[in-house]
């Protein structure tokens, strides 16, 4: 039995190229512990706990004639060293010295060859600090037969790793000949399959999604909702390049939690989540920055993000598990009202019209945070494989929020102090915002295109003027006690 590629994960390699590569990652900031944290200590961790995540030693081999759809074989020449990597900065290294690093490492594309799957220990960061970057390809992280290996690096063990190394030997890799009849056979079996890969899977966004277990079925409906409005024009959607710019930006829950007890309630709304908030504050970044840049800001202007949420079915109960099932909520982000507590209770209405009703419910943070292991790489991953289904004409830009775990996590010992995602660009899509809260921070990672958006560190400094300025807002009239 071999193990296929979906059409969705085929049509992410083929869509691929040299200016957007299909790869999901993270940037890991954790102090130096006592005993110290080297290369080989890295390289002992990932042996240990490669074997939660088996599709990391496979790689993907092409049916020949393209009869199917790629597979995943064992890669017998598995050669860990190729894949955990080291660098280092100038000591006292900066944070902006690490952005530019990130920078550079995110958009080389993966060896197809290999394993789609890079690490980096970047050594010399100043505060006695060391960061770890993370690179896996979209078709690792579908939300069934894995999660990111960021994911599994680190957990809420202080005292190290527990030094248990697992076993592993690489299956026979299949001929050309148990390909090419594995393909046929799976044709016989559901004829559909071989026009999909005709059709590299994209053509029909409805036939592919309904086969990729990460999607909620609603999304569709969603997407013939919007596809009548096309996305505003935005300078957020241009060619994009080989370059890039990364902005890390940390700000503290609590500030978030403050603005949403403050405003959520009132003559607008009955109630505000800190997603909502977030977004708020992505907005009022906007509204600065297009000011900053002498762009057309006027009453009506929005941008139009794509938000994925995790939802789950309506009759299920809250103790259950959450799933890993994303849908798309489009949000016209009112950069033009000049009041910050409006642009909330703008976008708290619209995201309630979208995530309640029709079968589902949004997952509540605490049922996120609740997942086994460090599960927010992951779920960036699930958001961005949705991002990259949706026509980029129908949003100017992706925006994927996952909550963390509220107490500390490690690595073999290193306690990870923040954790910033990076999100892939897609064809005319020239910035991606993923955010994290882990430990009390809620930690902004901003990936544009270097030549389209070069003051990709001006929107991230109109974050932090943002929220401070919803939390200088007036509560609004009728606010109950």
């Amino acid at each position: 039995m071999t193990d296929r590629l979906s059409a969705l994960d085929t049509s992410f390699l083929r869509l691929e190229d040299a200016t957007t590569p299909m790869h999901v990652g993270s940037v890991m900031v954790f102090d130096v512990p006592a005993g110290g944290f080297d290369y080989s200590r890295l390289v002992d961790l990932i042996s240990e706990r490669i074997a939660h995540v088996p599709r990391y030693r496979q790689r993907i081999k092409t049916v020949p004639g393209g009869l199917g759809n790629p597979v995943w074989v064992d890669d017998a020449a598995f050669d860990i060293g190729y894949h955990v990597r080291r660098s280092a900065l100038p000591r006292p290294g900066s944070d902006e010295q690490l952005e530019e690093l990130v920078a550079r490492i995110q958009p080389r594309p993966l060896d197809r060859s290999r394993p789609l799957w890079e690490i980096y220990l970047v050594e010399g960061l100043a505060e006695d600090r060391f960061a770890i970057i993370t690179k896996s390809h979209h078709s690792l992280v579908d939300g069934v037969n894995g999660v990111d290996i960021g994911g599994v690096l680190v957990d809420g063990n202080a005292s190290g790793a527990d030094g248990v190394l697992a076993t592993w030997r690489p299956r026979p890799e299949p001929s050309s000949a148990e390909l090419l009849v594995g393909a046929l056979a799976d044709v016989v079996r559901t004829p559909s399959q071989l026009v999909d890969t005709v059709r590299s899977g994209v053509d029909d966004v409805a036939r592919t999604a309904s086969k990729v277990a990460s999607v909620a079925g609603d999304v569709l409906s969603t997407l013939a909702r919007v596809s009548a409005r096309p996305a505003p024009e935005s300078p957020l959607n241009a060619p994009v390049g080989r370059a890039r710019r990364y902005v890390m930006v940390g700000t503290d829950l609590d500030d978030y939690r403050a603005v949403r007890t403050r405003l959520g309630r009132g003559s607008f709304a009955d109630e505000v989540t800190i997603n909502d908030v977030v977004l708020a504050t992505i907005a009022g970044a906007f509204r600065s920055w297009l000011l900053t840049r002498g762009e057309p800001v006027y009453p009506g202007t929005t941008v139009r993000a794509l938000v994925p949420v995790s939802v789950r079915s309506a009759d299920v109960g809250e103790d259950a598990p959450p799933s890993a099932e994303v849908t798309a909520c489009f949000v016209d982000l009112p950069v033009g009202e000049p009041k910050p507590s409006m642009r909330l209770h703008q976008i708290a209405f619209s995201m309630r019209q979208q995530t309640e009703g029709g079968g589902r419910r949004a997952v509540s943070a605490e049922a996120l945070t609740s997942v086994g292991g460090f599960a927010p790489p992951t779920l960036h991953a699930l958001g961005a494989r949705l991002g990259g289904m949706v026509s980029r004409r129908l949003h100017n830009v992706v925006v994927t929020n996952v909550p963390g775990p509220q107490t500390p996590l490690f690595a073999d010992g290193a306690q990870m102090v923040s954790t910033y995602p990076v999100t892939p660009l897609g064809a005319g899509q020239a910035l991606a915002i993923g955010l994290t809260s882990y430990d009390g921070g809620v930690y902004f990672g901003l990936y544009a295109d270097r030549d389209a958006i070069p003051d990709a560190d001006v929107l991230g400094r109109g974050l932090v003027d943002a929220l401070q300025e919803l939390l200088d807002a007036p509560r609004p009239r009728g606010r109950r006690p």
